[in-house]
């Protein structure tokens, strides 16, 4: 089979890339996806992301594991991964957070063109369908829908005003740029009356109103990508393993990589893109070195307070939780709204440690359940719990290969706590996470705090219970990173450096890590990758790419 662009990964760059190019009836477009459709119910209802993050049976989830951490007392980190159309976008909690201004304008500070906060604000606008309709931050008429929560807990109200005693000024948006204050996120669910309140991935945004509609698409599910194929210094298509079959899916303009942090780094390897030394031992020829692929890793690592509860209008693990989860089920099939509807995360955060520093590097996700070690460790009754992440880490990983094998699974080294201050400014931020939440408000909600959390505990008790408890929250980037000097893989229109009709768009190519959540940024880079894609197609600068987003 041949098309003219194959797109590797329908997650939530691939679903975008996919149905924007394809817009086009001229250019013929192949999406290759490892998992399924990703429209199960599980998927649709937003509570089900409890049955698919824990990674048991690995529902729509890769469910990978980084390699033992120096840094978090020798343990080997969970790192879940949507594994279907839609990616992760169909197992997250549908949180929609741009990051800071600062943060895209550091991109271009680093030679990445085109990226600062001004350059990139239409393609969240093209991307975006409010629910409250367009205005200078957000776009109205776009395929992924971003609502307000459908019914927040009486809790999160509390949570909000704990942190206005504190002096955090509640916000109603934080996604202008500017992200200081507390208040309630925004979620990628859908607000018109056909599907009000089930979750909006990207494929059901982007991809699954398409498939089967236009001629030019072609999705090939449960596909897995083994190497891509190269002549000389140019790809010119993609290996892939469909059941039993092994097959050659060929691109006559581009291949188009969007298998995420992990994936894209992973699947450049295996084809004989990157270091030697990554390469060579596991009996791959090298084809192309480029010094930068599977480095630069970045994630949010994630500390986690939790307490239990009296209060019953929440979460809860028994009788009683079941039943009301049952109702709650019930009520959302009639009109979308519901505790089953929510996000878990309902509440948000974003603080300076210090007044010095130029914005928020803390955040904070109030979590209407008691979550310990990624929902699989249970514990009965009702609670809750806020976590707390430092936004701009300065330690840095890496992705490798395990093997030669195309199906095994890579090797995942966050290298969490290798830089002393990362851990530094957690204890800090764990420190003023918890003054919050013993504030007056949340009284009534308080009963037993969990993990033997105290008052007046030492900066080495924090390092104790942080390195034997902190995790992902799941905002891995930076492994393909952009830019223009020597360890960059990709070039600020994506282009892999040094090779001819290969392209990487997805998280991976982020330089550094965003002051938020890292779904909504994802998005945003395909539609403006897509732009640039379909600009040279047709001949064209970028310019009439920027000015139609603009236009929108």
């Amino acid at each position: 089979m041949e098309f003219d662009y194959v797109i590797v990964g329908g997650g939530s760059a691939g679903a975008t890339l996919a149905a924007r190019l394809s817009e086009d009836p001229g250019l013929s477009v192949c999406l290759i996806e490892a998992g399924g459709r990703g429209d199960g119910i599980l998927v649709r209802i937003p509570a089900g992301a409890v049955a698919m993050l824990p990674g048991y049976g690995k529902i729509n989830n890769w469910a990978f594991h980084t390699v033992p951490q120096p840094g978090l007392n020798g343990r080997r980190g969970y790192q879940p991964r949507g594994r279907a159309l839609g990616g992760s976008s169909a197992i997250n909690a549908m949180l929609y957070v741009r990051g800071q201004r600062q943060d895209y304008d550091g991109w271009a500070d680093l030679g990445c063109e085109g990226w600062d906060w001004d350059s990139v604000l239409p393609w969240f606008r093209r991307a975006e369908g409010h629910e409250d309709g367009a205005d200078a931050f957000h776009g109205g008429d776009g395929p992924l829908q971003v609502s307000h929560q459908k019914a927040p807990r009486p809790i999160t109200r509390a949570f909000i005003a704990a942190g206005q005693e504190l002096q955090l000024r509640e916000r109603e948006d934080f996604n202008t740029g500017d992200n200081e204050g507390i208040g309630l996120f925004q979620v990628t669910q859908f607000h018109d009356p056909a599907r009000n309140g089930e979750r909006c991935s990207a494929a059901a945004a982007y991809l699954h109103p398409v498939m089967g509609q236009r001629a030019n698409l072609t999705v090939l599910t449960g596909a897995r990508a083994q190497r891509i194929l190269l002549e000389g210094r140019r790809a010119t298509g993609v290996e892939i393993r469909r059941g039993r079959r092994v097959q050659q899916i060929r691109a006559r303009r581009e291949v188009i990589l969007a298998c995420g942090a992990f994936g894209s780094p992973q699947l450049l390897q295996l084809s004989g893109i990157g270091r030697p030394e990554d390469i060579t031992p596991h009996g791959i020829e090298m084809r192309h070195e480029l010094s930068g692929v599977g480095r630069n890793l970045q994630d949010h690592l994630d500390f986690i307070l939790a307490w239990k509860t009296r209060d019953t209008d929440n979460f809860g693990i028994g009788l009683r939780g079941t039943g009301q989860l049952l109702r709650h089920l019930a009520r959302w099939r009639r009109d979308g709204r519901s505790m089953a509807a929510t996000p878990f995360a309902e509440g948000a955060a974003f603080f300076r440690s210090t007044p010095q520093v130029d914005r928020p590097d803390l955040q904070l996700h109030l979590v209407i359940a008691m979550v310990d070690d990624h929902a699989r460790r249970l514990h009965l009754g009702h609670g809750y719990s806020c976590h707390v992440c430092v936004l701009r880490p300065h330690s840095r990983g890496q992705v490798s290969l395990a093997s030669g094998d195309p199906l095994a699974d890579p090797l995942i080294d966050p290298a969490y706590l290798s830089d002393r201050r990362d851990l530094d400014l957690l204890i800090a931020g764990a420190r003023q996470a918890r003054r919050l939440m013993l504030g007056a408000p949340l009284a009534p909600y308080r009963d037993r705090e969990l993990h033997g959390m105290h008052d007046d505990m030492t900066d080495a008790e924090w390092e104790r219970h942080i390195r034997a408890r902190a995790d992902t929250i799941y905002h891995p980037v930076g492994t393909c990173r952009m830019g223009v000097d020597e360890g960059a893989v990709v070039d600020p229109q994506l282009r892999v450096h040094g090779l001819q009709g290969l392209r990487v768009v997805d998280a991976s190519v982020m330089p550094t890590l965003i002051s938020g959540n890292t779904n909504a940024p994802t998005i945003m880079i395909a539609e403006r990758a897509a732009a640039m894609i379909l600009a040279a197609a047709r001949g064209e600068d970028e310019c009439a790419g920027h000015q139609a987003a603009r236009a929108s």
